[in-house]
């Protein structure tokens, strides 16, 4: 490290060490201390501090200048930490950034984009004054403490619903497979009774009109049968969604005698069976598999 950047480092530590911990006073002694460490880094920095109001066109207001890069110095001790970079490094990007706030402030922005809706750039350190009338930057003033936790929870709740939404639906489609083959099974039914009237003989009208139907009705699947099928898949998600996941307000089966609740309740109490198990063999709920074990463990 060259002479000035260790002198600097020297001083930044003077004035850390003199200064007394947060919610203290200082006493003079400490102020004193202080404010001649402080004067030593403006003097060792004033040649960059030179250089960058020229770089930064500010010349012909000097004084102003000045002082913002005293701002910017004062600044960079107290946000600086010497496991992270030097000082030296670390202070040039401090002054830089009051110059250009200062710049912008007095000459306004002279980007064409900036010209053409009359933007005025600002720093975010700037000092502006809490609902309790202290001092605070526009960094600590638009920062939301709380955006992580919501973020968090938002993130969880979106995940949670959508694994249950999944888990629903891997129910609703179990129930159809389950139903579509009770269907399979009555239609391969009334195809065996279809042939067994077939293989008698002497049969008369009323007994063709009837191998009719039946050959009419074994032929597939009752359209009928499948949207009664549907009708009561769409009513078990409901009762699912409501009375498991919560997914849905309100109540919506109840009526005056209670049945339709307790019909509900049965369907519900089926339905967390049977999804306890579909979550077991599937890994994609293998933590809902997990967290349900621990549970029923305590």
């Amino acid at each position: 490290m060259s002479k000035i950047t260790i002198a600097l480092e020297s001083a930044v530590a003077r004035v850390k060490a003199s200064s007394p911990p947060e919610g203290q006073v200082s006493t003079a002694r400490q102020r004193a201390e202080v404010d001649r460490a402080f004067a030593h880094i403006l003097r060792l920095i004033a040649p960059r501090i030179r250089h960058f109001i020229r770089q930064y066109g500010l010349a012909a207001h000097w004084d102003d200048a000045e002082q913002a890069c005293s701002i910017a110095v004062h600044r960079a001790i107290q946000a600086y930490d010497s496991e992270k970079a030097q000082f030296t490094t670390f202070v040039n990007w401090q002054i830089r950034g009051e110059l250009q706030s200062l710049r912008f402030r007095l000459m306004t922005d002279q980007r064409p984009s900036a010209r053409k809706v009359e933007a005025v750039t600002v720093s975010l350190d700037a000092i502006g004054s809490g609902e309790d009338g202290e001092d605070i930057s526009i960094v600590a003033s638009i920062e939301d403490e709380e955006a992580l936790d919501r973020t968090e929870a938002a993130a969880s709740d979106y995940l949670a619903r959508a694994a249950m939404v999944s888990l629903a639906d891997t129910y609703v489609e179990h129930l159809r497979k389950t139903g579509m083959e009770r269907l399979r099974r009555q239609a391969r039914s009334r195809k065996g009774r279809r042939a067994e009237v077939e293989g008698n003989e002497g049969v008369d009208a009323d007994d063709r009109q009837r191998r009719r139907v039946w050959r009419a009705e074994s032929s597939a699947i009752d359209p009928a049968d499948l949207a009664e099928l549907e009708e009561r898949l769409q009513h078990n998600r409901k009762v699912v969604e409501h009375r498991l996941f919560e997914l849905l307000p309100g109540e919506p089966f109840d009526d005056d005698s209670g049945v339709m609740r307790e019909r509900a309740r049965q369907i519900a109490k089926r339905a967390a069976r049977t999804m306890c198990e579909l979550a077991g063999l599937d890994p994609r709920f293998a933590m809902m598999a997990e967290y349900g074990q621990a549970l029923s463990a305590h």
